[in-house]
Order: structure tokens, then sequence, then C-alpha cells
């Protein structure tokens, strides 16, 4: 029995290891900053939406893009709501808002973006998924130039542990592998 708890013991360190590894790489490895530079348009990702919406709607006062797609199932509508309380045109924000993933986001969005004429792009999400969601806007709509501005981190490590942006961390390690198997995305 004590060497049963031992080896349970070790394998909780060990992990803890891990998670606490997995979470210090996570900005070098998840995200991506680019320069903002004036734009077609800003794509706003769904989930996370007041933080995502805030981000956006700063982006659009500053006048960097006179238009914004936002995209994603869930709170599209939600998200597009909490940008026109931050001042932005709802005539300026056009939604997407039958997408349920990262890939859907990109390909669903492609023909809308198509439509209005975008050479530059604003990808704005959370800070640990800019990676993949870059990596995927990048494959499906390559004739588009992207920049990536994350909605930043507001907590720290320690308190995302306790909660569900710890687990979104985390799984967006799994979701970059899976991306490269199942879709081909090259995030790295």
């Amino acid at each position: 029995m004590r060497r049963v708890l031992v080896a349970l013991m070790l394998a909780a360190l060990v992990s803890g290891g891990a998670v606490a590894a997995a979470f210090k790489a996570s900005e070098p490895l998840l995200v991506v900053r680019t320069a903002v530079e004036p734009a077609d348009v800003i794509v706003v990702l769904g989930g996370d939406g007041p933080a995502r919406a805030w981000q956006a709607a700063g982006l659009y006062r500053q006048g960097v893009a006179p238009k914004v797609l936002v995209t994603g199932f869930g709170d599209c509508q939600d998200i597009r709501r909490y940008m026109m309380d931050e001042g932005v045109p709802g005539e300026a924000i056009q939604t997407e808002c039958t997408s349920r993933s990262t890939w859907e986001n990109a390909v669903f969005s492609a023909p809308l973006l198509a439509t209005m004429g975008a050479r530059r792009a604003i990808l704005v999400t959370s800070w640990f998924h800019t990676r993949r969601a870059l990596a995927c806007f990048r494959q499906v709509v390559p004739q588009v130039e992207w920049m990536s501005v994350p909605v930043e981190r507001g907590e720290s490590y320690r308190k995302m542990l306790s909660n569900h942006h710890g687990l979104s961390v985390l799984a967006e390690y799994v979701k970059i592998g899976w991306y490269a198997a199942r879709y081909g995305v090259a995030a790295f």
C-alpha cells in the first residue's frame, strides 16, 4: 500500500510539474501578437464575448478598421451588442453565427470576407488561442494579410489553475495537435 501511495504522489508531482511547465511556456508558445496597422476588417471570434468585444471595439474606435465581423455560434449577437454598447455602429458589424469551432470560424468567414473585399484583417481572440486561430485563418483565407491583437491575460497563472481559464489554456495544446492532424494546420 505504501508503494502505491508513493507512486501516486510521484505521479502527482510529475503531472503538476507538467502543468506548471505548460503554463510557463504558454506565453511564448501559444500567443501571437503582431503590429497593428490599418486594416479592412476586424474579425472577432466568439467565446469570452465581453473581453473580445471590448478589445475589438477599442480597435474600431481607434480607426484601425471600418468594419467588424463577429464569428461564432452562441454569443455572436451578444458580442455585437457589447460592441454597440462600446460605441461601434451596428451597420459596421456583420455577424456569422453558425460556426462551432475555430476551423469553422475561418471557413464560414471566408466568403463574407471576400464579399467585403478584405485584403488586411485583424483577428481578435483570447491570448492563448491566437496561434491556432491565426493559423486557421491564414490557411483558409490566405489572400488576406492577417494581424493578431489578443485579449491579454487578466489573471495570474496561479488563479487560472483554479478556474475554467486554466483548463482552456491546457486544452489549447491538445487542440493545436488535433488541428494539425485533422486539418493540416501548421501552428508552429
